[in-house]
């Protein structure tokens, strides 16, 4: 069937059918084996029962094959012996250089004139186009390819990773990025192969390229205890990481396959959004409604038109029209009229796009609806898309439209998240980047509180320990003092003032709230004294065998908002920096969002914004704003840490209090983990070539492409 629907597609080349039990498939002639072909393959289709893989990729490799698209099934997805069968696979194209798609794969296809490749078992071919489709899953590949026909959506390739026990997503994605055939890239995964190395070359390749996933399996997967607030929360929210670092890649997440491909009809258009400002223009007040509604959910703005222009569209529609944004020409508007509307709508300059919802009826419908469109739009770049929908078939219609480069959706709802997902893109890739220069460190200070602490094992650093590591990178303190008695700890509080706090110093008490040992606001001597007694107390109660080593004391800072500031080192993603609205209730609120360290300042003030509470640090009902780019600075310097000091395994800066501009953010509670170090601490898991190898490994795009479609 395979070979069949390669001939049918009328592949380019030359295709030769390898099986000793046939004289002739299809008509054509059937060779015994590799090693009778008149010529060696450049790319091999392997459909054999799984024992047989590795001999035939062996008489592959000896014939000069180097490159190899392995449909049998049988390896590590069974597990068993198929695990054993599967690094035999990846040995022996090593051994040879070859780069292997697959094993347990749908095939390949490729769309471009000169090669006209369908390597699957899908018989009908979509249109030709300039659309990407990488996904790890062949049953998927199916009913996409069956749906890419229905909906006219055009492939430029077509790629079934399958196993990934070669070539996988980072591999396709730098390939694709120097391919003139494709211009929207389309993943579907349920993991990575190297998250690393993934963001890496998604990259380097988003300015270029859009690129739109798709990520399945959104369950929580802790993989070990985490002790401090971050690591809960990381655990817990495994797939917030992924979405952490698509946005760090630039990439687009969709939450539904019919999301992730109407997205992309906007995409393959080339359209640019160069401001979030929309005009919507109906023929019927409610889709008019529900499409405005959208934008208010999706970041897109409706601006007031112009007088002038309201004047006249007033001048062009009927009395009963509705000529602010959205413009509703009502159901008698002629087709001139329409046209016109639309037209003056785009040469406002305020205005960056436009989305139009006709209801067929009267003049406006058939042909000559999309003909007003197009016309109207003329060669203007500002992208211009459609939701035309009634009873009638609108097939004709939304073909004319889409034919010339005006997407076309069903509902209002469906086209202006595709419009805002450009505009997310268009924002993203317009930053200019602004990276953090090298914070100055205290080497010898942090070489020091290093040198005692035992690697073999998990160590928790006592607090007053944590502070100095963490004072040596720079970031900023409250004073305090670790108090073996109480007179040391009221002659401190007498030197820094009172207001102060008390806390139990232990390093086997995770969260020292929550058995009593903090006590906040002590006003002066008299009520540190009875602090001190009932700390101590509630301690012993509630831990008895807890190590007390002392008890700090530290200056209370006022008037700021508690954020959290994290690290989490994850064995998949590596080193993750967490920020999120702090204090006790941090795990419960879960207002809190990722980002893979290392990352620039822009990305860090970006991450601080993401969060609902970000309101609060901009200053409400007369409150000033919050000194932010000292939150920043203390987000850089963690990060810093986070890449030097690979032992580090967890942080927690719960809370970092940020005062009003200009005052500064200071961490008042510090929680750290050291570790050994190895695979699951390294700052970056390295990028490496497939594991299949390859005799000519993947370099990153070279030479004047684009940075991006125009």
């Amino acid at each position: 069937m395979l070979f069949r629907n390669i001939l049918q597609a009328g592949y380019r080349g030359v295709v030769y059918p390898v099986n000793p039990s046939w004289k002739s498939v299809s008509g054509v002639r059937c060779y015994p084996s590799v090693g009778d072909l008149p010529e060696p393959p450049e790319l091999a289709v392997v459909i054999v029962p799984a024992p047989l893989v590795t001999g035939v990729m062996t008489e592959l490799g000896e014939s000069g094959t180097r490159g190899a698209v392995v449909i049998s099934a049988g390896f590590s997805e069974i597990g068993g012996v198929g695990i054993g069968r599967e690094e035999e696979l990846v040995a022996t194209a090593k051994r040879f250089g070859m780069s292997v798609v697959g094993p347990n794969c749908f095939g390949v296809i490729n769309t471009a004139p000169e090669v006209s490749l369908n390597a699957t078992f899908s018989e009908d071919l979509p249109p030709r186009g300039n659309i990407a489709f990488v996904s790890q899953s062949g049953a998927l590949c199916a009913g996409i390819l069956r749906y890419g026909i229905s909906e006219r959506i055009g492939f430029s390739r077509f790629v079934s990773v399958g196993n990934r026990a070669g070539v996988e997503e980072s591999d396709i994605l730098r390939s694709l990025a120097t391919d003139d055939h494709t211009q929207v890239i389309l993943l579907y995964i349920e993991s990575l192969a190297n998250e690393r190395r993934f963001l890496d070359a998604a990259r380097e390749v988003s300015p270029r390229k859009p690129i739109l996933v798709i990520k399945s399996g959104r369950s929580p997967e802790g993989e070990r205890a985490a002790r401090s607030h971050t690591g809960s929360l990381a655990h817990a929210a495994q797939d917030r990481l992924y979405t952490a670092l698509f946005e760090q890649a630039g990439v687009l997440r969709a939450d539904t396959i019919g999301e992730l491909f109407r997205e992309a009809k906007v995409f393959a258009t080339g359209a640019r959004l160069d401001g979030s400002r929309l005009a919507i223009l109906t023929n019927s007040g409610g889709p008019g409604i529900v499409a405005a509604d959208a934008c208010a959910r999706g970041g897109l703005s409706l601006p007031t038109l112009p007088e002038r222009t309201q004047a006249r569209l007033r001048s062009l529609l009927s009395p009963s029209a509705a000529v602010g944004n959205p413009v509703d020409t009502t159901a008698d508007a002629s087709i001139r009229q329409f046209g016109g509307a639309l037209k003056e709508l785009l040469d406002v300059t305020d205005i960056d796009g436009s989305l139009v919802i006709a209801t067929p009826v009267g003049e406006l419908q058939g042909p000559a609806l999309a003909q007003a469109i197009l016309t109207s739009r003329g060669r203007l770049k500002k992208p211009v898309v459609a939701c035309v929908f009634g009873l009638v078939d609108l097939t004709q219609e939304v073909r004319t439209l889409e034919d010339h480069g005006v997407p076309s959706f069903t509902f209002p709802e469906e086209a202006v998240a595709a419009l805002a997902s450009l505009a997310h893109y268009e924002r993203r890739h317009d930053r200019t980047p602004r990276p953090f220069h090298p914070y100055p460190v205290d080497r010898a200070a942090i070489d020091r509180l290093l040198a005692g602490v035992p690697r073999a094992e998990s160590t928790v650093l006592p607090e007053f320990s944590a502070r100095a590591l963490l004072a040596a990178y720079g970031v900023p303190f409250a004073p305090a003092r670790l108090a073996q008695t109480l007179e040391e700890a009221v002659r401190f509080a007498d030197r820094v003032g009172y207001p102060v706090v008390l806390k139990v110093a232990s390093p086997d008490i995770s969260h020292k709230t929550d058995v009593g040992g903090v006590r906040v606001g002590i006003s002066d001597e008299s009520d540190l004294r009875t602090a001190w007694k009932e700390v101590r107390d509630a301690v012993t109660l509630h831990l008895p065998k807890a190590r007390i080593e002392g008890f700090e004391v530290e200056k209370m800072i006022t008037g700021g908002k508690e954020v959290l500031v994290g690290l989490q080192r994850d064995p998949r993603f590596g080193p993750v920096i967490a920020f999120g609205l702090g204090g006790i209730y941090v795990e419960v609120l879960q207002d809190v969002t990722f980002r893979l360290a290392p990352f620039d300042q822009t990305e860090a003030e970006e991450m601080v914004a993401s969060v609902r509470a970000f309101p609060l640090l901009q200053g409400v009902r007369g409150e000033r704003p919050s000194d932010l780019p000292a939150l920043s600075t203390v987000l850089g310097r963690v990060a810093q840490l986070a890449l030097d000091l690979p032992q580090v395994q967890e942080l927690d800066l719960n809370p970092v209090i940020v005062l009003p501009t200009g005052k500064g953010a200071f961490a008042v509670d510090a929680r750290l983990v050291l570790g050994p170090t190895g695979r699951t601490s390294r700052s970056a898991r390295p990028a490496s070539a497939p594991r299949s190898g390859s005799g000519r490994p993947q370099r990153p795009p070279t030479g004047g492409a684009p940075r991006r479609r125009r």
